[in-house]
């Protein structure tokens, strides 16, 4: 099993930043891509961005490619999501999940074996 737990949303004004953080436990080598999601509209939950535990490549969806950034610890016990210049667009409650055995970083929610609680990210205009 592995846990993640959220932390470091907030209020910020447009045009602000943020940096949610995920802590991961328990089984941390079941764990092969971080992936960052918030729910969409009518459409479930969007892929923001993910990271590869090994060697640290990224991807990121078009609405925040250039303004966010994931990064990773080298402990494997943490990632975070570097979030900037942001929009009222944004506003969303952001999850953190965990893939076991991807080889590439995948946008598929149902993909994805385990979630963090969220931590909420408002932005004011």
């Amino acid at each position: 099993q592995v846990q993640l737990v959220e932390s470091g949303g907030g209020l910020v004004q447009a045009g602000g930043s943020l940096r949610p953080s995920c802590a991961v436990s328990g089984r941390t080598r079941s764990s092969q891509v971080m992936a960052w999601f918030r729910p969409a509209p009518g459409q479930g939950r969007e892929f923001v961005a993910g990271i590869r535990w090994s060697g640290g490549s990224t991807l990121y969806a078009d609405s925040v490619k250039g303004r966010f950034t994931s990064s990773r610890d080298n402990a494997k016990t943490t990632v975070y999501l570097q979030m900037n210049s942001l929009e009222p667009e944004d506003t969303a409650v952001y999850y953190c999940a965990a893939n076991r055995a991807a080889l590439i970083i995948t946008g598929r929610d149902s993909a994805y074996d385990y979630w963090g609680q969220g931590t909420q990210v408002t932005v004011s205009s």
